[in-house]
């Protein structure tokens, strides 16, 4: 006989992952996390779905659309997923998603207050395992020690939680760069940019990661005759 009730495919919901980030929210994560194993949508190094909301809702029925927009942002501003545009129509506002994975082991391993049950002890990819799904690909990149080196040296203070420079420091991971290479890029810059109150500001996540990064890194040290060819420009 089988386990399931009705033969349909079942909606997975990992326990200790909703205790820590919601109900709503653990189920989304899941079903997106499911996808990544068969989408072919590689882009600055990570795995893109996409779908309308009307289009998760026919895989998760049981909540409205405004349910689905409420939860989705949910996880937008807790910087659990990120969400892009790459549509080549710009009049299609499909969003496409990846989860990210370093900010989920961020919640898995703080500690949150919570009534004591079985699960207390249990991890995520426990009992992913015990369920018979994948565990959660983690792929270990230090935005913390980035963003902290970064403020250090120019005494500013960028969050590292930033979907915007976690994603420029994703790509950059993506293309082969490492730890010492940001390292390197912050400390030539900083010398070169922080004196002069004009272009302080451009002591940034968006500049110093941004497309330029290459060339910043082998950039030979000691100043240079600065020009607008040597920034990314928009705020």
């Amino acid at each position: 006989m089988s386990r399931l009730f009705i033969k349909e495919s079942p909606v997975m919901i990992i326990p200790s992952l909703a205790v820590k980030v919601g109900l709503n929210e653990a189920v989304v994560l899941q079903q997106i996390h499911y996808w990544p194993g068969i989408s072919k949508h590689q882009i600055e190094g990570r795995t893109w779905v996409y779908n309308t909301y009307e289009e998760w809702r026919k895989q998760l029925p049981f909540w409205s659309v405004s349910t689905i927009k409420r939860t989705i942002h949910s996880l937008e501003m807790k910087g659990l997923l990120l969400s892009a545009n790459f549509n080549e129509m710009k009049m299609d506002k499909t969003k496409w998603y990846s989860i990210d994975y370093e900010k989920l082991q961020e919640h898995e391993d703080s500690t949150i207050e919570r009534p004591e049950s079985p699960m207390e002890d249990t991890t995520i990819e426990q009992v992913a395992k015990e369920m018979d799904v994948s565990p959660l690909v983690k792929k270990i990149i230090p935005f913390d020690q980035i963003i902290h080196y970064l403020n250090k040296k120019t005494g500013k203070n960028y969050k590292s939680g930033s979907n915007k420079t976690k994603e420029l420091i994703h790509a950059r991971y993506g293309e082969g760069f490492s730890l010492e290479d940001f390292k390197r890029v912050i400390d030539l810059k900083s010398v070169e940019w922080q004196s002069d109150p004009n272009w302080n500001k451009f002591l940034r996540p968006e500049t110093l990661f941004g497309t330029k990064f290459e060339a910043y890194l082998n950039q030979q040290e000691g100043k240079k005759k600065l020009s607008e060819e040597d920034f990314d420009l928009d705020d």
